[in-house]
Parts: C-alpha cells; sequence; structure tokens
C-alpha cells in the first residue's frame, strides 16, 4: 500500500543516500578531532545503510504481484508533471529571456548584499531579501549566500511558473483549474525546503546532532513507507475512550453500516426533543468529541440536550455494493430509532461535510413521503448540495480519477489512506511538505495533537457509492437538478425541505468553501439561518466558548448573495455555539426530566457496549 508517503519517500531515498557520504567528508563535527569526525560519520553512513538494506529485505519478502498504484510509481510522478510543464510556454524565447534576466538580476541583488559579485559595493550587514516566505524565515537560509540565493531563486522560479499557468487561455474552466492546481502543487513540493542537500536548517541539525538526526529521520520516513500514510502526531498518544472520545454513554443500536451511542446526561432536565449527530463517514466521528474541553458532544450534553451520535462502520468487502440510498435509509432509521426510544415525535439533526449533504437528500426523501415531521430541525456543519463552486476538490474529479478510484478498490472498497493523501495535498506545505522538513530531514519527534491524530485516523469508503458520490454530485451537479436523482424510491428535490436549518460556514474554510456552502440557502422552502464562522473546515466548527477564538458573523436581514451576507454581517467574537444553542432552544423550549431511557443503560435498559464503541475502533 502506498499513498502520500511515495510523494516523497524515493526522491527522499537517494538524497539520503547522498548524505552518507557526503557528511564523511565536508561536515566535521565542531570541536572534534578529525579523525573522531570520520569515525563518527562513518558510523551514520553505515547505521543508515543498514537501516536501509533492512527495509528492503522486508518489503522485498512483502513483495506481491499487483500493479503498483499510480502514485506508487515514481516515473509517474514525472510524466504527470511533465504533462503540466508541457501546457506552458517555456519554449518561448521571450519566456526564457524573462526568467534569464530576472533570475540574473536577483542573483547579482542577492550576491551584492554578501559584497559578492559585480554588486558587491551595496553589501550590508544583514541581508534584507526581496522575497519572504515562511518556508525560508529560518536564519539559516540567509547565514549563507548560496542558501540565500537558493531560496530566493526558487521564490522567483515559483512566482513565474505560477504566473504562465494563470496566463493559459483556450482551456476550459474545469482544465485551467486543474492546471493551476497541479502547478502549484509541483512547484511547492520542488522547494529547496524539502530536500536535505539543500535545506541549511537540516545540515546544521546534522552538524549539531553529529549525524542522529539523519537516523532518526530515516527511521520515520521508513515508518510512513510500510503503513502508506504519512504521519503528523506521536504513535500511541492517544487512546479510544482513554483520552479521546471519552464522553460517556452506551451503544443503544447498530446495524452492519453504523452504531449509534447515546451520550449520559449530565443535568436534571433536558430538553424534550433529542439530537441525532451525523458526522462525515469519510473520518472518525470524534472529531465532534476530541477531548473534555473541545467536545461539541460534551458540550451539547451540559446544555441539557439529549445527544445521539452515529458511529460509522469503515468499509471492507462485505461493503462493496453500497449506494447513497443506503447511507439515506441508516440516517433515516437513526432518527425513527431515537424517536421511537425516547417516544417523542421528532429529533433535531446535525450532518458534518459529506453526511451534511446526505441529509438534505434525507429531508428531502421524507419530504417527498409526507414524513418531514419526524425531524424538528436540521443544522449542517460546511455542508454543499450546489457543487458548482466546490473548491480545490473539484480538481480531482474528472472521468480519468473517477475511473482511477475503481482501480484502486479491487475489493470493492476504498482504503482510507487515498484519501488521506488527497486531503493532505490540498494543503501540501502545511500538512505534507512541513513534516517532511521537521520529521524526515531534521528528524524531530512527532508532537501528541489530537486533531491531527483524527486526521490520521482514516476510515475506507465503499466504492461504488464513492464513485457515484463523484460522479453524480461533484462532476455532474445532479443534487442541484429537481428530481435528477432518487433514493429509497422517491426522486430528490431540495425545494421541498420546509425543515428549519441552521446553516454553519468556515471563512476559510478549502474544502467546502463558504461560497458553496451559502448556495444551500436558495433551495430550502422553509426557514433558515446562516452562519459564516472564522477559520476552515475544522477549526470553524471545533470551536468551544472556553478557548475564546476565533469569531462569527450573522446577518438579520435578508441577504440574496453570500457577499450581501458579508457585507450587512455582524461580527461577534469567539465561538458560535452558543448563538446555535439559542436558536435550537427557541424553536421548541420544552424539557423533561432527564431518567428512564434518557440516561442510556440504566436498569432495564439493554445496551450493546460502553462509547465509543467497536466500529470507531475497525480498520
Amino acid at each position: 500500500m502506498a499513498t502520500d508517503a511515495d510523494l516523497i519517500s524515493d526522491v527522499m531515498k537517494y538524497q539520503v543516500q547522498s548524505l552518507t557520504t557526503l557528511f564523511g567528508q565536508i561536515i566535521p563535527a565542531e570541536g572534534t578531532p578529525e579523525a573522531e569526525a570520520t569515525v563518527q560519520w562513518a558510523e551514520v553512513a553505515g547505521r543508515l545503510h543498514s537501516i536501509w538494506t533492512e527495509f528492503q529485505v522486508e518489503q522485498l519478502n512483502k513483495a506481491s504481484a499487483e500493479k503498483p498504484p499510480h502514485y506508487a510509481d515514481p516515473m509517474k510522478w514525472i510524466a504527470t508533471a511533465e504533462g503540466v510543464f508541457r501546457q506552458l510556454p517555456f519554449a518561448n524565447p521571450e519566456v526564457q529571456q524573462k526568467f534569464w534576466n530576472e533570475g540574473l538580476a536577483l542573483v547579482n541583488a542577492v550576491f551584492g548584499q554578501y559584497g559578492l559579485g559585480p554588486r558587491g559595493e551595496q553589501a550590508q550587514p544583514e541581508a534584507e531579501l526581496p522575497r519572504r516566505d515562511h518556508r525560508f524565515s529560518d536564519p539559516e537560509w540567509r547565514r549563507q549566500p548560496f542558501f540565500a540565493v537558493l531560496h530566493q531563486l526558487y521564490l522567483l522560479m515559483s512566482e513565474q511558473v505560477t504566473g504562465l499557468a494563470e496566463a493559459v487561455e483556450g482551456m476550459e474552466p474545469a482544465r485551467k483549474a486543474q492546471l493551476l492546481f497541479a502547478t502549484r502543487t509541483i512547484v511547492d513540493a520542488l522547494s529547496p525546503a524539502n530536500f536535505p542537500l539543500t535545506n541549511p536548517v537540516a545540515l546544521a541539525k546534522a552538524t549539531e546532532t553529529r549525524g542522529e538526526s539523519l537516523v532518526r529521520g530515516f527511521e520515520n520516513l521508513l515508518d510512513d513507507m510500510r503503513k502508506g500514510q504519512l504521519t503528523h502526531t506521536r504513535p500511541g498518544a492517544f487512546v479510544l475512550g482513554e483520552n479521546i472520545a471519552v464522553t460517556p454513554g452506551k451503544v443503544v443500536f447498530e446495524t452492519p453500516l453504523y452504531q449509534l451511542i447515546q451520550y449520559t446526561p449530565t443535568t436534571d432536565r433536558v430538553l424534550k426533543t433529542p439530537l441525532v449527530i451525523f458526522p462525515p463517514w469519510i473520518n472518525r466521528f470524534y472529531i465532534l468529541d476530541l477531548n473534555a474541553r473541545k467536545s461539541f458532544v460534551r458540550w451539547a450534553v451540559e446544555q441539557g440536550v439529549t445527544v445521539f451520535m452515529v458511529s460509522w462502520k469503515s468499509a471492507d468487502a462485505s461493503m462493496a455494493d453500497l449506494l447513497w440510498d443506503d447511507y439515506i435509509a441508516a440516517q433515516i432509521e437513526a432518527v425513527d430509532f431515537a424517536r421511537n426510544r425516547l417516544g417523542v415525535p421528532s429529533v433535531h439533526t446535525i450532518g458534518y461535510c459529506v453526511a451534511g449533504t446526505t441529509l438534505a437528500a434525507t429531508l428531502a426523501v421524507l419530504a417527498r413521503k409526507g414524513e418531514a415531521d419526524k425531524v424538528a430541525s436540521a443544522t449542517f456543519f460546511t455542508a454543499q448540495v450546489d457543487f458548482e463552486d466546490a473548491g480545490d476538490l473539484k480538481n480531482f474529479i474528472d472521468d480519468q480519477q473517477i475511473e482511477t478510484v475503481g482501480r484502486l478498490s479491487p475489493e470493492g472498497y476504498l482504503d482510507g489512506r487515498y484519501l488521506a493523501a488527497t486531503f493532505n495535498i490540498l494543503r501540501g506545505n502545511d500538512l505534507i511538505w512541513n513534516y517532511v522538513e521537521r520529521n524526515y530531514l531534521k528528524g524531530e519527534d512527532y508532537p501528541a495533537f489530537d486533531l491531527l491524530h483524527w486526521n490520521g485516523d482514516v476510515t475506507n469508503l465503499p466504492a461504488r457509492w464513492h464513485r457515484n458520490y463523484l460522479r453524480d454530485l461533484y462532476r455532474d451537479n445532479r443534487l442541484a437538478v429537481a428530481d435528477s436523482l432518487s433514493a429509497c424510491g422517491a426522486p430528490i428535490d431540495l425545494h421541498r425541505i420546509a425543515t428549519p436549518c441552521y446553516i454553519q460556514a468556515g471563512r476559510e474554510d478549502h474544502i467546502a468553501p463558504a461560497t458553496s456552502v451559502w448556495k444551500l440557502t436558495r433551495y430550502l422552502a422553509g426557514d433558515w439561518t446562516f452562519l459564516l464562522a472564522g477559520s476552515g473546515h475544522i477549526a470553524g466548527v471545533v470551536n468551544p466558548p472556553s478557548a475564546g477564538k476565533y469569531q462569527y458573523w450573522t446577518n438579520g436581514g435578508s441577504p440574496e448573495t453570500l457577499a450581501e451576507f458579508v457585507e450587512g454581517a455582524a461580527e461577534h467574537p469567539g465561538s458560535w455555539w452558543p448563538h446555535w444553542a439559542e436558536w435550537l432552544r427557541d424553536l421548541d423550549p420544552a424539557e423533561i426530566p432527564s431518567r428512564g431511557k434518557r440516561k442510556p443503560g440504566v436498569r432495564g435498559d439493554k445496551v450493546i457496549e460502553d462509547a465509543p464503541g467497536r466500529y470507531v475502533s475497525a480498520r
């Protein structure tokens, strides 16, 4: 199995092999006699070689006859880069001359600040370089003229190549967006910060640790290659039910597709109408229950809400034939179970991301069947229904890439590591190359960060349903067309939804852009409240009041567009959660004592197991 770790593994292994030879020749440890330094670096080189040899033997023993997937083959990546750059006018003499002139001027200007070259008289006590980027903020990038020129030329090249892609004409918009995205991705990957021989910070760390950082970094790299996934947080730092996903509750219902958790109340009285939360099946539900301080679930329980949470099962071969109908039917089933268990006519609901998309379809199906009153309200966390402006993820959606999903899923399910790689690429500098530098090149230890642990805790998806989702929603935008799709025997028309809705979007969301989330308001027949939260797809949602972070915007008018909403919006500091809780309570303030089946697992109440349940641990 190979995923985002393979983007860098082949280049890295050759770089490290070069380092084992180079360091013994040119980097004696400061204050160490030359002979002792030579022995030290020879030992480091030997350890690196031994680690690599053991890994190769291990992989040979595990080798299979299967053809490796696309991005496990470095030659495919080279071909992809060539395909991108062939679309740019590098052969144009004017472009070449511009590159040469601007590059030469930059080299002379930078060297001049160090007292070198034809502009050496312009030497400065401390170099003031024309381009800045957080990847090159360490003083080591300016300490020596070579590395100063190197990263400044890279930044110039980045601007020029990206500019060429932006200037390409005659392309349909979707292809142009793909070209721009691919260009930025490749340019980011070529940063000198990503390679040990061109990263002065990594070289300095190797000198300081007498090569130990190289050994630790190489071990980190090979560990990730073994599991086929980039590591973001310290392995073993978090254990489900012990220090993550710890809100008390019981699994009260389960099917082959999901478990339903009911959380234990902490107040004497609770709202009569309970809440059922549908998290995205792309990730684990505990993004909403990371720890006591960050947990939306715990906070909602403390507000006197009876909370149910769906925990989707990670797909396996038995789920190969599941379709959208199955997930919509599961949402209706969970709603009905909660209603029947507590003896109430309706429930509040929340749908996060793709589960919010499905929740909108579920509401439309219920409306078509005359059962809309089963849902008292629907809250959407960063959810899209109209995918015309769905952001950078659309760059992964065309016929070729949809077919690739099929080839990557021979057993009927898509390994979640492929999805993790896709989301990492969307923010490559933050989620890939930052960790390459820190953990591979510099050999630093991983942090213990619950959010990053959740981000790497991937789930598998039913391949057939996933392909249909990409084709019908992202590519063809059929959910936005009345009765173009159907589920559970009912055509889907979002315009039939009269359920009160609360729609939350993240101002900086790159997965479900606010402009796209806003479009849900254009389809609803009933009352809706739109709220724009500070930050992005995760931090914009998981922002507890105790954190005192970010802000949110509301608009009491009747804006027709997101731009109008923003123009007339009032800004509020801190978390938006209390605003949502007030909205929910205003819909139906009726309360009842928190007894009987409101307390799952009490005497006479048959439950399955303690929260967080088995499914959240299934791989």
